[in-house]
């Protein structure tokens, strides 16, 4: 009986982290495993963030999050919707649709100070070419980093890359500028840097296809117009930097844990 009672407190003492789903000590201040901080914590473990814990449930969200602003746009100024025979400007929004719904740039945050827009103008998109390219490109993105870093990173990598991708092409002077391109590129930047430090056969075939993303977005930022590529590339450099970041101290508490009888 009191083996019993030692195995289900050591039970109770364990649990399983949020984002990588290892089986830690309940104790832990920062998973050791993926670095996730306060793995315990009742805001990571509830009814509301369990969609965190399916990562295709997730980009789903995320994907449905971005239509639906995407529809709101169109409906709320409909007799201003672009019908033009161009693929590219084919059902867009007006442009008082997207100011008003939070599009960024100099525009938005120098004339009247929405600093917010930097987080909204990754769910509005220009045209219904933009919106399905941008969605096609995050589901398959998403997938692989949802992989290797687990759904709560790449989360942190999406919303931290559009917000300082914005930022940059707002010093850079661009005026006006809505998409999830930013973001997506943040996963680019992410996984960029994740196959290049691994190495071997993996990484070097995953950074490899990843690259080829990249030659596609410079190229296409040269040939077609109103492309904003200020946010493409703070997008793949803010991802590559956050994970390099986080790696940085996940190899760090690994390097620890010999010292602390893990």
């Amino acid at each position: 009986m009191h083996q019993v009672d030692i195995m289900a407190n050591s039970q109770i003492q364990s649990m399983l982290c949020p984002n990588c789903r290892k089986l830690i000590s309940v104790s832990e201040a920062r998973c050791p495993f993926c670095g996730m901080p306060r793995p315990a914590s009742r805001w990571k473990n509830n009814f509301w963030t369990r969609g965190f814990r399916d990562a295709n449930q997730f980009v789903k969200i995320l994907i449905i999050a971005n239509v639906g602003m995407y529809i709101i746009s169109l409906l709320f100024n409909p007799r201003a919707t672009g019908l033009s025979l161009n693929p590219l400007t084919f059902l867009s929004p007006s442009d008082t649709s997207i100011l008003l719904l939070g599009a960024t740039g100099t525009v938005p945050i120098d004339k009247y100070h929405r600093f917010w827009t930097l987080v909204s103008a990754s769910f509005l998109h220009g045209g219904i070419l933009h919106i399905f390219f941008n969605m096609a490109a995050l589901r398959q993105l998403a997938a692989l980093v949802n992989r290797e870093f687990g759904v709560y990173r790449m989360f942190v990598i999406y919303t931290v890359s559009g917000v300082l991708g914005f930022w940059i092409s707002y010093l850079a002077g661009v005026a006006f500028t809505i998409g999830a391109s930013a973001s997506v590129c943040g996963l680019i930047g992410a996984l960029l840097y994740y196959g290049k430090s691994r190495g071997g056969i993996y990484g070097g075939t995953l950074y490899r296809q990843v690259f080829s993303w990249v030659i596609f977005l410079f190229m296409f930022g040269l040939i077609v117009p109103g492309i904003n590529n200020w946010g493409h590339g703070g997008g793949i450099l803010a991802g590559f930097w956050d994970t390099r970041r986080k790696k940085g101290k996940t190899s760090s508490t690994r390097r620890l844990l010999p010292f602390v009888g893990w």
